[in-house]
C-alpha cells in the first residue's frame, strides 16, 4: 500500500472523520490484499479508538454520519464496523445510521467476515468442569446438586439440560430445568 495513493484518494485527510495530522495507512481486516483499495489512512484519534471497548469516545464516531457515504469500499467497511460496534455498546444514534448504509454484496460479504473475526477473536469461550467448550445448543449434565434459588427447588447432580443458551458471561450458560429458566455456572456443568 503506498501513502501517496491514500493521500491522493482521501484528500489529505481521515477517511473516517477528516482531521488532517499524523495520517497512517491502516490495513482493513479480512482484505484480500495491503493494497490501497483494501487500506484506510486515518488519524491517531480513529486508529486508537476503533472497536475499543468502553464507549467513552462515542461522541467521536458522528464523523461516520459523513464518510459512511464515501464511494470507497475500504472506507465503507471501516464505518459499518465501527457502527456495528457502537450499537452493541448501547449507542442507540449508531443503529439509525447503520438503517440507512447500503452497501453491495461483496462489500457487504468483506465487512461481514471482518466481524466474524473480531468477535472469534475478542469472545472468551465457555468451557465446562473438563474444559471442554460449550456451543449454542448443546446439551450438559449437572456435576453437582444445585439449589435453584428462587424456584423452590434442588436441580439434582447428574440432571440433563439440553439446548443451552450461551450468555454474554462465559461462566454462565442458560437453560432449562423443571421448565424455569435459569442461569447455570458452566463449572458445575459437564457436556452430555
Amino acid at each position: 500500500m503506498t501513502v501517496s495513493q491514500l493521500m491522493a484518494r482521501s484528500g489529505g485527510r481521515c477517511e473516517l472523520c477528516s482531521a488532517d495530522q499524523d495520517l497512517q495507512p491502516v490495513q482493513v481486516a479480512a482484505s484480500a490484499s495491503a493494497t490501497a483499495e483494501h487500506s484506510v489512512l486515518l488519524c491517531p484519534s480513529c486508529r486508537a479508538n476503533l472497536l475499543q471497548a468502553d464507549n467513552s469516545q462515542a461522541a467521536h464516531w458522528r464523523c461516520l454520519n459523513d464518510s459512511m457515504w464515501s464511494q470507497v469500499p475500504a472506507v465503507q467497511v471501516m464505518a459499518y464496523r465501527q457502527l456495528k460496534h457502537l450499537v452493541a455498546q448501547g449507542e442507540h444514534w449508531a443503529q439509525d445510521l447503520l438503517d440507512m448504509l447500503y452497501l453491495d454484496e461483496e462489500t457487504q460479504a468483506w465487512a461481514d467476515a471482518g466481524l466474524t473475526q473480531v468477535e472469534e477473536d475478542d469472545a472468551a469461550p465457555t468451557l465446562d468442569s473438563n474444559g471442554a467448550r460449550l456451543q449454542e445448543g448443546d446439551a450438559v449434565t449437572l456435576i453437582k446438586d444445585l439449589d435453584v434459588k428462587g424456584a423452590g427447588f434442588t436441580a439434582k447432580r447428574g440432571t440433563l439440560v439440553k439446548g443451552i443458551r450461551l450468555t454474554n458471561n462465559p461462566l454462565h450458560i442458560e437453560g432449562k430445568i423443571n421448565g424455569v429458566q435459569i442461569v447455570l455456572v458452566a463449572a458445575y456443568l459437564k457436556k452430555a
